[in-house]
């Protein structure tokens, strides 16, 4: 698996959302690895990291499998939207001997909503997801603006450079592999696992974001046994690029009082 590597100190594992890939963490690396071990791998079907069928199960293996070449220990996970699954997964398949705290950014257990479900993504998508697929799979070039568009906050002003640079990368990805995610993604359900995980976590949310409500975070602020949440207010889906001063000042701050 690909990844981009810096610095020296406790390792941060920074994982990507879905179509995205570890460059969207810059602003990270420019700074963070003044003071931290800071990762960013491309997870398998992305970035520098090709797969035509990849699954969060498929990502999260692979996750563990690096974080046992590397020998790291005491390692912060931050998972942004789909990179929350994958923390999550490899949590309980094993990895928490490696890892010391948890971040989640803007990400729901479960996408799909429902009557008794209203903190998933957005939108009728489960409804809507073979679908969705399927013109996921045969017209990218249409749906990749529109998906690079909701990552940020509505109206927001940030500079149109990060804009064009994100809509870019995103029409990079290969189609038919994440249409084949997208399924996988739709399926996955953590809800009933979450308490299993008992770690010192930070739920970090976007208050203007387009895809997830805020009753999402708090949920998880609930289900998860040591968690707390912070709010981007200025922020969208994607607040390490909307807000990246302030997310890396509470992300130092919270790695800096992990235990070892």
């Amino acid at each position: 698996m690909a990844y981009r590597l810096a610095g020296k100190g406790r390792p941060l594992v920074l994982l990507h959302g879905w179509a995205t890939h570890g460059g969207f963490f810059a602003p990270q690396f420019a700074d963070l690895a003044a003071s931290f071990q800071v990762l960013a791998p491309d997870l398998p079907g992305h970035g520098a990291t090709p797969a035509p069928h990849p699954t969060v199960r498929h990502q999260a293996d692979a996750l563990r499998a690096l974080l046992n070449a590397l020998d790291l220990r005491g390692a912060m996970l931050v998972g942004w939207s789909m990179g929350a699954m994958v923390a999550w997964r490899a949590l309980l398949d094993g990895a928490g001997e490696r890892v010391a705290g948890l971040v989640v950014v803007d990400m729901s257990p479960r996408l799909g909503n429902d009557t008794g479900w209203p903190w998933g993504l957005r939108g009728a998508v489960q409804a809507r997801g073979p679908q969705a697929a399927r013109l996921l799979a045969t017209d990218w070039a249409a749906f990749a603006p529109r998906i690079a568009r909701r990552i940020f906050a509505a109206g927001s002003p940030h500079n149109t450079d990060l804009r064009r640079w994100v809509e870019g990368e995103v029409a990079r990805c290969d189609a038919e592999a994440m249409a084949v995610l997208w399924l996988d993604l739709l399926a996955q359900d953590f809800r009933t696992d979450l308490g299993r995980l008992d770690l010192p976590t930070l739920i970090l949310r976007g208050g203007l974001s387009q895809l997830y409500p805020a009753g999402t975070a708090d949920w998880l602020a609930t289900a998860l046994p040591q968690a707390r949440q912070v709010t981007f207010a200025a922020s969208g889906h994607a607040p390490h690029l909307e807000e990246p001063e302030r997310f890396n000042e509470i992300i130092t701050g919270f790695a800096t009082g992990l235990p070892p």
